[in-house]
């Protein structure tokens, strides 16, 4: 399948994801990181039962401290 990841084209697999989708971008699944779909942000609960379909827009967001 193919989505767009952070602005990049990207393939992943049928059936992934998004802690998936979050290993392709070398993220750990922690606080701090917000994922948002088709510009809809998806709650932390939901990230392991939500799957990935082609054509997907996905952005993903790690909170930093400073100012």
């Amino acid at each position: 399948m193919n989505l767009k990841l952070n602005g990049e084209q990207r393939r992943v697999e049928a059936g992934s994801s998004i802690p998936d989708v979050l290993a392709i971008l070398g993220f750990e699944v922690t606080r701090g990181v917000a994922v948002a779909v088709d510009g809809e942000v998806i709650p932390r609960s939901g990230w392991d039962s939500f799957l990935i379909r082609d054509g997907m827009q996905i952005e993903v967001l790690r909170a930093v401290q400073g100012g």
